[in-house]
């Protein structure tokens, strides 16, 4: 039966059903007893997004400059957090994802975040970074490296039974390779005048500093954590981890070694807002807000901090590294001679996995959100089913990263820096939409307070600015 919950002093959920089919009503399911189980969607958001910010932005920033711009990545990743809560609350009270909450207001809302996380990720900069950690290693071209990871990330998304699990495993093993490398640096590489310098990063709060490229400075504080689309994933995974209402959805499984999505994407199951619901949704809720807490913002802030109190110890003033990745050369010959050459060999081949694990989230999530926005809102009645859609994204993205690195634009950072203000418009856009519906959708008992909603306007505004400024500077090069 498919209508609206009733009235209650708790206030009903209003989804408009203009664009998308009216919600099927359900009992909000019951949290596991071990809901330690189901941490999982903030280990990927931080293993995907443990990547260009934290191994490349950030420690680039600092070899310029010091410290003195961290306070830029608390920022982001406080704003991020917020981000992701508002995406999780919408999925965990329907079932549906963010962009077909948006739709509803509008129905090519979804296509337009698809394009522009599209665009944000269409450049190959994580597998090329990857692949020019490998040439570190062992030599070789570095295109033709980063060519074969491509490759090898469509292979494997497309054979793997089950795409969340595969990508929770792979993330989980990084994580903990970026942790251990991480302990022993702390304790071998770093050194006493980058301890002395660490009050910097609090000291020059709003300040940017005038020797970088202000894009490169909008592009860290946006992919200082997640950044643009994969922020918008986070429904996706929590709905692939059988957060809240999301229990009612299939997962995406592949199409060649795994069963078929039985229902479309974007059917919402909302509940009535009756006093035992209410409580299911408490506890929902502050598990989610402290897993994301845990894993993704703490854990990417304590990368980003290590990393960049790492290029201070190793690469910080030395000559000829402006507007160029090879710092992480210098930096891993730097820890070679200050602890020993295992260690900075070690520190490309963290660098490398960490990178190659981010490029393959980074096809996975964009393929993610291109079907579900395809499926649920233009082919909902065509026999195609998600999981080919996704499947066809993933190879789509493969190969026009091929086109791309073949064209011959294959500089890491120039690349990264695109995709990072992409990102920046994309978040821009929707923490206004998220406000909107978190506010007008969902029942008064759950929907979003003033607190997080002032956040969700300043967000709007923050990314706002930062993004007209970095586009009227780009512009004026031309």
């Amino acid at each position: 039966m498919t209508h609206q919950p009733a009235a209650t002093d708790a206030g009903v959920f209003a989804l408009k059903t203009g664009n998308l089919p009216e919600p099927q009503v359900r009992e909000l399911p019951d949290p596991p007893r071990r809901m330690w189980r189901l941490i999982g969607p903030g280990i990927v958001a931080s293993g995907v997004g443990l990547a260009s910010g934290e191994f490349i932005l950030w420690p680039y920033i600092t070899s310029q400059v010091g410290l003195v711009f961290l306070w830029g990545a608390a920022l982001g990743l406080t704003i991020q957090w917020f981000l992701n809560m508002e995406i999780e609350r919408y999925t965990l009270a329907t079932g549906e994802t963010a962009l077909s909450g948006f739709n509803r207001y509008w129905k090519h809302w979804g296509l337009f975040f698809v394009v522009l996380a599209v665009f944000q990720n269409l450049w190959p900069g994580w597998a090329t970074a990857a692949a020019t950690m490998f040439t570190y290693l062992f030599g070789g071209n570095a295109t033709v490296v980063a060519v074969i990871m491509l490759l090898a990330i469509g292979a494997m998304l497309t054979l793997a039974p089950v795409v969340y699990t595969l990508m929770e495993r792979l993330l989980i093993v990084k994580i903990v390779a970026v942790g251990l490398f991480f302990l022993v640096a702390v304790t071998l590489a770093l050194k006493a005048d980058t301890w002395q310098a660490l009050p910097d990063a609090v000291t020059h709060v709003g300040q940017f500093p005038g020797d970088i490229e202000f894009a490169v400075l909008m592009g860290a504080i946006a992919f200082a954590g997640a950044g643009g689309g994969q922020n918008l994933c986070q429904s996706n995974w929590i709905r692939d981890k059988g957060f809240g209402m999301g229990s009612y959805i299939p997962r995406l499984v592949s199409p060649i070694t795994g069963e078929k999505v039985a229902a479309p994407s974007t059917t919402a199951f909302v509940f009535e807002p009756t006093p035992a619901n209410l409580s299911r949704w408490q506890r929902w809720w502050r598990f989610a807000n402290l897993e994301q807490a845990l894993t993704f913002a703490l854990i990417t802030f304590l990368t980003i901090l290590l990393t960049s109190m790492l290029a201070h110890s190793t690469v910080l003033g030395s000559p000829g590294l402006e507007n160029s990745i090879d710092f992480l050369n210098v930096e891993g010959e730097a820890l070679k001679g200050a602890v020993g050459g295992w260690f900075g060999t070690l520190f490309w081949v963290v660098g490398m996995f960490s990178l190659f694990a981010a490029a393959a989230g980074i096809v996975d999530y964009t393929s993610r959100l291109v079907a579900d926005i395809l499926k649920g809102t233009y082919l909902g009645r065509r026999s195609v089913s998600e999981n080919r859609l996704y499947f066809g994204a993933v190879w789509v993205l493969v190969l026009t990263g091929v086109t791309i690195l073949a064209a011959g634009l294959d500089q890491p950072l120039v690349l990264l820096v695109i995709s990072a203000c992409v990102a920046g418009l994309s978040m821009f856009f929707y923490s206004t939409l998220l406000l909107v519906m978190n506010r007008g959708a969902l029942p008064r008992a759950i929907r979003v307070g003033r607190g997080r909603a002032a956040v969700l306007i300043f967000s709007t505004g923050f990314f706002g600015v930062l993004s007209a400024v970095t586009i009227y500077q780009q512009i004026q090069k031309f």
